[in-house]
C-alpha cells in the first residue's frame, strides 16, 4: 500500500511537470445569471441526466473546456441558490478519453479533495466515481477529445464548493470554485 501511495504521488509529479504551463495571473471567472432569478422548478432529476423539465427561463447555461494540458478555462463559477444549472463539459483537446479523460465533478463541502481522487483512481469501470460515494452533488460522464457532455442539476444551497476532473492526477490542476449566492 505504501508503494502504491508513492507510485501515484510520482506519477502525479511527473505529469504535473510534463503537462504544466504557466498559471495565469488573472482568474478566470464567470457569472451566470442576472442575480434576480430563482428556480421555479421542483424537478428532481438524477446526476447525470440531460433531460430537460423546467423552462429555459428557469435554467442557467454553463460551459467549461477541458484541454490536453489537464486545464479548465475557468477557475470559478458563480450561481444562485436552487437555480436549474445546465452545465456542458467540452474537450477541448485531441487526446483519447483513456489517455486524457476528462470529466466534471461537484463535490459537498467538507470533501477533502485528495481522499476522493485517490477513491477514484480505484473506479477505472465507473469513469473514476467512486461507486456508492456520498460526496458528490453532480457529474458528467468522462469524455475524449473533441466530444462533449451535457447535465443538469439543481445548484445546492448557497456556500462554496469544489469542482474537480476526477480522472487519475488531474484533481491536482482541474479544480475549481463552484459559488453558490443567495
Amino acid at each position: 500500500m505504501k508503494f502504491l501511495s508513492k507510485s501515484i504521488l510520482i506519477l502525479g509529479a511527473v505529469a504535473m511537470i510534463a503537462c504544466g504551463d504557466k498559471k495565469e495571473e488573472k482568474e478566470d471567472q464567470i457569472t451566470i445569471g442576472d442575480g434576480n432569478s430563482q428556480s421555479q422548478s421542483e424537478t428532481t432529476m438524477d446526476k447525470a441526466s440531460t433531460e430537460v423539465n423546467a423552462s429555459d427561463k428557469d435554467v442557467v447555461e454553463i460551459t467549461i473546456e477541458g484541454n490536453d494540458q489537464m486545464r479548465f478555462n475557468k477557475d470559478t463559477l458563480r450561481v444562485k441558490a436552487g437555480q436549474t444549472v445546465r452545465l456542458t463539459l467540452e474537450h477541448v483537446g485531441e487526446m483519447e478519453e483513456t489517455v486524457m479523460g476528462h470529466n466534471w465533478v461537484l463535490l459537498k463541502q467538507g470533501t477533502v479533495i485528495n481522499e476522493f481522487g485517490q477513491k477514484a483512481v480505484q473506479a477505472k469501470e465507473n469513469d473514476y466515481i467512486p461507486e456508492g460515494t456520498n460526496a458528490i452533488i453532480a457529474h458528467t460522464q468522462l469524455i475524449g477529445g473533441g466530444e462533449q457532455v451535457t447535465i443538469e442539476f439543481e445548484a445546492p444551497a448557497a456556500g462554496v464548493y469544489d469542482y474537480i476532473c476526477s480522472f487519475p492526477g488531474h484533481y491536482s490542476v482541474m479544480k475549481g470554485k463552484f459559488i453558490v449566492e443567495e
